[in-house]
């Protein structure tokens, strides 16, 4: 049995052991699956902004609609002056929901979602609060989730809205002067 010697020769054994457990990716489709990528890359963010920000249109217009029942849940919670939390709240999560579906000052809009998701995370999924193993759990689901929302909103600050972003067609931004 050869062993591996510093110029590289293996055993046949060793060579088929070894591409049995990597899996690789020839540099042609790897060259094609990027460019697809690169060259659609506005279609994606258009699609991520809208799939990221309907969730807080959604929710942000039932508190609306809703103010007082927020503020109460507000205050269930333990939250300080709940009527000023609901009346803050409730419209930046809508119309901040908003501008990152539309792509209207994303990267702002990216900064003040993430707050709100950081806020609004701290006051709704403290599962470290509960003893009851399901209910933790949930909570901690929920935590888990807003973290990995607050991911995709640092990829919008990080890469913009793309194209296909309203402020871009009312010329609000120089496509010029942005750098992605």
């Amino acid at each position: 049995m050869r062993g591996r010697s510093l110029v590289g020769i293996s055993s046949p054994k060793e060579d088929a052991l070894q591409s049995m457990s990597t899996f690789e990716i020839s540099p042609a489709s790897q060259l094609s699956l990027d460019s697809v990528g690169r060259n659609t890359s506005d279609v994606w963010l258009l699609l991520g902004r809208i799939a990221l920000g309907s969730i807080f249109v959604v929710s942000g217009f039932g508190k609306l609609t809703h103010l007082g029942g927020f503020e109460a849940s507000l205050a269930l919670k333990g939250v300080l002056l709940p009527w000023l939390a609901a009346s803050l709240g409730a419209p930046v999560e809508f119309f901040g929901g908003l501008a990152i579906v539309l792509g209207i000052a994303g990267r702002y809009a990216a900064l003040f979602m993430i707050a709100f998701t950081v806020v609004a995370t701290l006051i709704s999924h403290r599962y470290w609060e509960y003893s009851d193993a399901a209910v933790r759990q949930a909570q901690l689901s929920n935590f888990s989730k807003n973290i990995a929302i607050i991911g995709g909103f640092l990829l919008i600050f990080s890469q913009g809205t793309g194209h296909f972003a309203l402020d871009r067609f009312l010329h609000l931004r120089n496509p010029q002067r942005e750098e992605r």
